[in-house]
């Protein structure tokens, strides 16, 4: 039988996950192996460094940078505290005084008696790394973080936007191929991550984040909308640092395009579920994927009877695909058409553009078989 790499798009019903939480630098582990905890627990912590302040001493005092020290009432190493000063003219009369003061509470760093500068740091800014997830310490890594492992359902949006995110899931869409508009939205999907349809436009969007949802899995989106909302356009680097009030994940791809069949009966059946969700998305070199995940409560611990998925690395013998396989088109003209591998013909051949290359025939739901190159399209991980 004829093979083929393809990557995936995960959507599992049931699976042992380990995720690693991992602090920016060096910090403190809170939690130790064995422990149970839940999405919102601190598991580490840290402090990163505040932003630095220069001063230019001198310049106020008058002074040449090699009598610094003489004019400082600070040393390096002092704390100091907003308006405190820390240094100050010596003048025969006192009315001529200057003094000059910290802008910032926080740490003298460095007083420089070449460039007659003093550098202020301000104060650590608190880091906390949290579960996210539901489920158990299988793992700590000192001073860095852990890795806490669940039984959950997994799904992979092709894009999303935002953040970490955990909230009770929400069916708002009866169907995967309804479009929530703006008087769907009300009150019962505050704090909720919502499941949508088909799509949803800015007007709709606007009220989500209005009445503080949390988050939106959605099949399609415009492209347009994104950078109405945010300002700008989203370009190739990994996204999920924006600011703007919800996460979104993007299952399909972007236009009007209906959630496939076996994401939404997924979505649908845990719905009151807490989910755990991720916007964080990179589509180039080091492929990071959108996430959904939904802990089975009474299933912290792994069973010996699921496959294990770890951050970042594909399970199940995943890279191979044969005939029957699900697959989703990523590129134009059948963009998020979801189909099966129907021939995967082992020489290259020449296509529309001609080029030549290895191809593959799809065969849709509604029986239609389609030529797509192998580059055009990726699994879904049943």
């Amino acid at each position: 039988m004829a093979h083929a790499y393809t990557p995936g798009l995960k959507v599992i019903e049931k699976t042992v996950l380990q995720k690693k939480r991992i602090l920016p630098l060096p910090g403190n582990v809170l939690v130790k192996k064995g422990d149970i905890v839940k999405y919102d627990k601190v598991v580490a912590e840290t402090e990163l460094p505040g932003k630095v302040h220069p001063i230019n001493i001198i310049n106020k005092l008058g002074i040449s940078p090699g009598r610094l020290n003489e004019y400082m009432l600070k040393k390096q190493g002092d704390s100091v505290e907003k308006d405190e000063p820390i240094a100050e003219s010596k003048p025969w009369l006192k009315f001529m005084k200057v003094t000059c003061a910290s802008p910032i509470k926080g740490t003298v760093e460095n007083i420089s008696t070449i460039t007659g500068q003093i550098l202020l740091r301000g104060e650590p800014n608190p880091v906390q790394i949290k579960a996210h997830v539901n489920g158990k310490v299988i793992d700590t890594i000192e001073n860095e973080g852990v890795i806490i492992e669940t039984t959950a359902t997994l799904i992979q949006g092709i894009f999303g936007i935002g953040g970490e995110t955990t909230g009770e899931l929400y069916a708002a869409a009866k169907n995967p191929d309804t479009v929530l508009t703006e008087p769907d939205i009300n009150e019962i999907m505050r704090d909720k991550i919502v499941v949508a349809g088909a799509f949803i436009d800015y007007e709709t969007l606007k009220r989500l984040i209005g009445i503080r949802a949390r988050g939106i899995i959605v099949g399609g989106f415009d492209d347009g909308v994104l950078r109405k909302i945010l300002g700008y356009d989203i370009g190739v680097a990994i996204t999920g640092t924006e600011s703007i009030g919800i996460t979104i994940i993007i299952t399909e791809g972007f236009g009007k395009i209906k959630i496939a069949q076996k994401t939404f009966d997924l979505l649908k059946s845990r719905s009151g579920e807490m989910a755990s969700i991720n916007g964080a998305t990179q589509i180039r070199a080091g492929v990071v994927r959108p996430e959904i995940i939904i802990p089975y409560t009474d299933e912290i611990a792994g069973s010996d009877d699921l496959s294990v998925s770890h951050d970042n690395v594909k399970q199940n013998n995943y890279s191979s695909l044969k005939v029957g396989d699900t697959i989703r088109i990523i590129r134009n003209p059948n963009f998020g058409r979801i189909g099966k591998v129907n021939g995967l013909p082992s020489d290259p051949q020449v296509i529309e553009t001609g080029s030549k290359m290895r191809i593959l025939e799809v065969k849709f739901p509604d029986g239609s078989v389609s030529i797509v190159p192998r580059a055009n399209i990726e699994a879904i991980e049943q």
